[in-house]
């Protein structure tokens, strides 16, 4: 069950577990603080007007000049990847709260560092920017349907509350207008916006980083307890992502540099958004730890694939 957000509270839902499987442990409360009610949200606009100052009119043109990667990578985002989540948590048993936690991350959009993963791996870096600028304005969308859906699925579905409109709506402000905002500035100063684009994707892995140590904090009795379970399911869907991405790409014969860029793309979640609405707008601390842990998990692989992409490349030049 959800509870009213201003208590604050996540429980685990009471459900038939198989075998001999322990009682799930109760979710600590996460205090209501300035740091998740008016911090969070900030530093989350902030790490969007950075993704703004990255982007031009031109990279919602570029859908035109090459559609079949890009709407094959939206695709595989917005409709593979959810199948996958829901398949990966009901093979892995997960309890109903973290289930939800694991769809939610497969709903949101990529981040701002799979452009950077793309980078090393030798991808096409115009294509991540292109998919992350419109997958971000698609997830205001999705988003919602699918952890809609999810919620009656894995959830009671007579006692759950569903997010109310004004947090949708509230939460589409915090993705899309610092994002115009950002856009504009790149306009009108593009010298300024460069120079900031550096400092500002620090910024936002310092936050993420924070985010994961205040979830993992407040969870580690969970974490403890479903330590293999959570943290196999989220290197599972991990793979998945990646994967798909980069070998379906390869099997409707797109360009090698365009089947890098997908599988960043969509192996790469932004983590902070999926905290920050398991954490504001869903009230409940225990369906942001598969994004916390996932966060930790896909830096390491990202790594490992861009290495292993670059040392093929490297081995067939040679």
């Amino acid at each position: 069950m959800i509870v009213p957000r201003d208590r604050r509270v996540a429980v685990l839902v009471s459900v038939p577990r198989p075998g001999n499987d322990p009682e799930p442990p109760r979710s600590l409360p996460m205090q209501d603080s300035i740091i998740f009610d008016l911090l969070l949200p900030i530093a989350l606009g902030i790490i969007m007007l950075g993704l703004g100052l990255s982007l031009t009119v031109a990279d919602f043109r570029r859908v035109l000049s090459y559609p079949k990667a890009v709407l094959f990578g939206l695709f595989l985002q917005t409709g593979i990847l959810p199948w996958a989540a829901f398949a990966i948590a009901i093979a892995m048993r997960l309890p109903p709260e973290l289930a939800v936690g694991l769809m939610l991350l497969a709903a949101s959009p990529g981040g701002a560092t799979a452009n950077v993963y793309s980078h090393l791996a030798r991808g096409d870096v115009a294509l991540n920017i292109t998919l992350t600028a419109t997958n971000s304005l698609l997830c205001l969308v999705t988003l919602p349907i699918i952890v809609g859906l999810s919620l009656g699925w894995f959830m009671d579905a007579d006692a759950y509350v569903p997010p109310p409109f004004k947090k949708v709506i509230e939460v589409g402000a915090i993705i899309l207008l610092p994002v115009l905002i950002g856009m504009t500035i790149r306009h009108f100063a593009t010298g300024f916006a460069r120079r900031m684009e550096k400092p500002l994707k620090i910024f936002s892995i310092a936050v993420l980083a924070l985010l994961i140590a205040a979830v993992l904090q407040a969870e580690w009795k969970v974490l403890v307890a479903y330590a293999a379970t959570v943290g196999v399911a989220c290197l599972l869907f991990n793979l998945v992502s990646m994967g798909s991405g980069y070998g379906l790409s390869l099997a409707i014969r797109l360009p090698r540099r365009q089947a890098i860029a997908i599988a960043m793309e969509i192996g790469i979640h932004n983590g902070t958004l999926a905290i920050f609405i398991a954490l504001n707008v869903l009230g409940n601390n225990l369906m942001s730890v598969p994004a916390a842990i996932y966060s930790l998990i896909m830096f390491v692989t990202a790594g490992i694939f861009a290495w292993w992409l670059t040392r093929r490349r490297s081995g067939a030049a040679a």
